[in-house]
């Protein structure tokens, strides 16, 4: 439930509660801000003793950074480069990531939307880069840039999704070449929230930061973030010139990068929860130190991709404890270097949307939540170790999103003494269904999910004994059929479609589609 709905229980009466029950709403929640304690497994020393190995190892082992310009930046900086493998001096480290911010502002193309982040702020982000979809139908097949435009909307319209992320799934009727900038346009266009930025090459990036100007202006790029790109690493201990080439045209133009180590705990990294953080910290401190020598002072956040995999058979796995205890201490190091972190969440490994992916999304989201994540990406529609996006799985996901976010505000006690005069009013042997604070309070005081159903048997089988897929389905299709688009300024829609129709010419695509919007 939205802050305004809980102002509006207060206030107009049952009628106007009926009414506001039956009206949909789509106001976007605030950044949450977080008021439950952090779990931290680690005792002070052993977060020390993670630093102490991780800087070990870019002092002794060195990482890989295959781009020529990052070679000659960490030379200029006084690195100790060996061919491709440069060692970083822990001092050099320490002084370079000291600069990055602690947190800042999103701002969104609607002002109201714009997002505090970083400490105990948090936002949730949905999934992205799934190159195929489970549809309104439930059926597994490639995805269109139709669908994507869907998933955006459907985004928009989820209260505690604070974002459209970008290629929620992958467009496969544009040429590759083209996609990132209608990829970009999609998020501008139907939704006026944060979104994120494509980083699929240096120039592409730079597209994206072209495009943000154009709605944005250079201004309000210079005084605060409007989008967030991703930068993975190849663990172990390499970073390649694809990402550090979109890495420098975000960080140049003081725009946030996730320096995301993509860790498949046991294959490439020790199969070891301590060691494998140990490896994945030094690999994000060493991207996190680079953002720094690209530009003092630009905003740059903590990331990683986290799985393990089956020591049967190599495949990635969600939602084991080892995910949560490794996020636990990941929120500890963020915390020790004083950056922002992000993590993934509502990850499901399932084929289909069953109890397999909801059991691994909610083990996920719990321990996101108590780690004290700031960028919680992949927080909807995410199944299949990623290799699908189910619009029935976003669609819950995107609710199990906004009980998680009433779960994080903690305990409320302004209606305490109310309450505990309830208490004598009715006295032994009453109830509380009529009494003023319940019909005041009712609203807000436990959540209700729309997409649960917790009737009687009797009553659901009378209802058609419709199971949570169909029931999500349904919930979708309601959802588009209200969509209502939040227009764009007629000149700056006109000249976001003239510079993606002059890059377009640029770019080598004779046989890329058109593409309706």
């Amino acid at each position: 439930m939205t802050e305004l709905q809980t102002k509006q229980g207060r206030a107009g009466g049952r009628g106007a509660r009926r009414a506001m029950r039956a009206a949909p709403d789509f106001d976007m929640l605030p950044a949450l801000k977080r008021n439950l304690p952090l779990c931290e497994p680690m005792s002070p020393e052993q977060v020390e003793r993670i630093d102490e190995a991780s800087m070990a190892i870019l002092e002794d082992v060195g990482v890989v950074f295959r781009d020529d310009i990052a070679l000659e930046d960490w030379r200029r900086v006084g690195a100790d480069v060996r061919g491709e493998r440069v060692h970083l001096d822990r001092g050099l480290v320490r002084e370079l990531i000291s600069t990055i911010p602690s947190g800042w502002t999103y701002r969104a193309r609607n002002a109201d939307r714009s997002l505090p982040f970083g400490g105990n702020h948090s936002i949730f982000v949905p999934m992205t880069g799934a190159p195929f979809l489970r549809d309104l139908e439930d059926v597994r097949r490639w995805p269109t840039m139709a669908d994507l435009n869907m998933f955006h909307k459907l985004s928009h319209m989820s209260p505690a999704l604070h974002s459209t992320a970008h290629h929620i799934v992958e467009p496969m009727d544009m040429k590759v070449s083209h996609r990132h900038l209608h990829i970009t346009y999609s998020s501008m266009k139907h939704s006026d929230k944060t979104f994120m930025g494509m980083t699929t090459s240096g120039k592409n990036a730079e597209d994206v930061m072209d495009m943000c100007e154009i709605l944005f202006g250079r201004d309000v790029m210079e005084e605060t973030p409007v989008v967030t790109g991703n930068c993975n690493g190849n663990s172990p201990l390499v970073w390649d010139e694809t990402m550090l080439s979109a890495m420098r045209a975000f960080v140049k133009r003081k725009q946030p990068v996730l320096c995301s180590p993509f860790v498949l705990g046991g294959a490439n990294t020790p199969a070891s929860v301590a060691p494998a953080v140990a490896q994945l910290n030094a690999e994000a401190l060493s991207a996190l130190a680079y953002t720094q020598v690209i530009r003092k002072g630009a905003p740059a956040i903590y990331g990683h991709y986290l799985s393990t995999v089956s020591m049967k058979s190599g495949a990635p796995m969600a939602g084991t404890p080892e995910i949560s205890l490794m996020n636990f201490m990941i929120g500890q190091m963020a915390r020790f270097y004083g950056v922002p972190w992000r993590t993934s969440n509502n990850l499901g490994g399932a084929k289909t949307f069953d109890a397999q992916a909801g059991y691994e999304s909610a083990m996920t989201m719990n321990a996101v939540l108590h780690a004290g994540a700031n960028y919680i990406w992949h927080s909807a529609g995410w199944n299949e170790a990623g290799m699908h996006c189910s619009v029935a799985k976003f669609v819950v996901d995107a609710e199990m999103c906004a009980m998680g976010y009433r779960m994080a505000e903690g305990p409320r006690w302004d209606d305490f003494d109310v309450a505990m005069q309830a208490v004598r009013d009715v006295g032994p042997g009453g109830h509380y269904l009529g009494h003023p604070h319940t019909l005041e309070n009712f609203e807000r005081a436990f959540f209700m999910p729309k997409l649960f159903d917790n009737n009687s048997i009797e009553q659901w089988q009378a209802e058609g004994s419709v199971e949570i897929t169909q029931r999500a389905l349904d919930y979708a299709k309601k959802l588009l059929r209200e969509y209502e688009e939040p227009k764009l300024d007629e000149g700056i829609d006109e000249a976001l479609r003239a510079y993606i129709a002059k890059r377009e010419r640029e770019i080598p695509a004779e046989d890329a589609l058109n593409t309706e919007y």
